[in-house]
């Protein structure tokens, strides 16, 4: 005889939002770093989303205190994590990111980069033409402490030199080694995103030696120890979550997942339209709904919308509306865990925000309430995504 799953629905999962994202006015995190680390991350893609999924989950933060911990603290560190994106963590986290995902990444783009060099006639050797341009590089990383890929490229000939890309086609053009280098020396953890120049939404940014920013630099860690603890990391969060889920979020193989899931040992659960998903075995007991309402106005890229393949449960109908043709959304307004519309900010400073379904009057107020908040909260500061959606586009105007 076979004992029956246990069983979370789509109000039980929001519940688990709620509080496991630091969302509801109850669960605010303390800090930047602790947002990060209980969210797996935080989205660094578009610049100032870090900053707005901050401001969503911590109480009384300013930008500074994300700044602080990114380039004085060094508690937080910038790199190319799940699914080649850019993500904000923990020191800690970032080790096991680097050693579960970015690794990889690295390791299929070495190849890339040599057979590109090859074929520009830039060297006829280019697995050693590389290796000496990463030790000149790195050399004067060293000596400068830290600097641009500008200020790079002033000084060290090879990554002057430029790859032709899309000969032929409409959209040809040239990239210049500088920048396929440096990601590829991120990629394998040996250097690291320092402070940008410019405002708190800039995207040139200093890059230092890892072991400078880091002492000792990252530990290392096995793929597949590495791999298991993200995984475990992730259904604390988010689940329960489907194999689909997880192997979307992390960008990899079937067979990496199942590999990581069978290293944890998780629960399977009962979901709403007969889905199977997965929790840890010591995250069982149901966990109540806040007391009272809450909204929240999410980001574009914010890390809970971005969270899961499978979003009815908390999406509904409102995909086409709030999501570009590639998959990545735009701001979105939640209410109680689920997303019931969407927010821009123009140029003139002012939020503009529509519901996507009657949420009564006094829901909207709180959204009212809310968007009153942002506005004053950032200031001069201007958030136009990059990635435009059919909403934020329709608001814009």
């Amino acid at each position: 005889m076979t004992n029956a799953r246990a069983r979370i629905d789509a109000s039980g999962r929001r519940a688990r939002l709620a509080a496991r994202h630091h969302l509801s006015p109850g669960s605010l995190a303390a800090s930047p770093v602790d947002a990060s680390r209980d969210l797996v991350g935080l989205h660094g893609t578009d610049p100032l989303t870090v900053h707005l999924s901050t401001w969503a989950r911590v109480r009384d933060f300013q930008t500074t205190d994300l700044e602080r911990a990114l380039y004085e603290d060094r508690s937080l560190l910038k790199l190319i994590g799940m699914r080649e994106t850019l993500f904000v963590v923990p020191i800690e986290l970032a080790a096991i990111i680097q050693a579960a995902c970015t690794k990889s990444y690295a390791g299929s783009e070495r190849p890339r980069l040599a057979k590109m060099i090859r074929e520009a006639g830039i060297s006829d050797d280019p697995e050693r033409w590389i290796e000496a341009l990463e030790a000149e590089t790195l050399a004067v990383l060293h000596t400068k402490g830290e600097a641009t890929a500008a200020e790079l490229t002033k000084e060290i000939e090879g990554l002057r030199s430029q790859i032709p890309f899309g000969a032929g086609k409409a959209w040809q053009g040239t990239v210049g080694v500088s920048t396929r280098l440096l990601f590829l020396l991120a990629g394998e953890g040996r250097i690291v995103r320092g402070r940008p120049k410019g405002t708190v939404v800039p995207s040139l940014y200093r890059w230092a030696p890892m072991d400078r920013w880091v002492a000792g630099g990252l530990p290392p860690m096995s793929r597949g120890d590495a791999q298991a603890e993200l995984v475990r990391r992730y259904l604390a969060t988010f689940g329960p979550a489907t194999l689909a889920d997880i192997r979307w979020w992390t960008g990899w193989t079937a067979a990496e997942v199942r590999g990581a899931i069978s290293a944890i040992g998780p629960v399977e659960i009962d979901m709403d339209g007969g889905s199977i998903g997965y929790l840890l075995p010591d995250d069982l007991e149901p966990i109540a709904a806040p007391a009272e309402p809450w909204v929240a106005l999410l980001p574009a890229l914010d890390p809970t919308i971005m969270g899961w393949q499978e979003r009815s449960w908390y999406l509904g109908s409102h995909r086409p509306a709030l999501f570009d043709r590639n998959g990545n959304a735009g701001p979105t307004i939640m209410l109680d865990g689920r997303v019931v519309g969407g927010w821009v900010q123009r140029r003139d400073g002012e939020i503009a925000w529509r519901l996507l379904e009657d949420v009564g009057a006094g829901a909207r107020a709180l959204v009212e309430q809310r968007a009153a908040e942002l506005r004053a909260w950032l200031g001069d500061l201007r958030c136009i995504p990059r990635f435009r959606t059919p909403l934020e586009q329709e608001l814009s105007v």
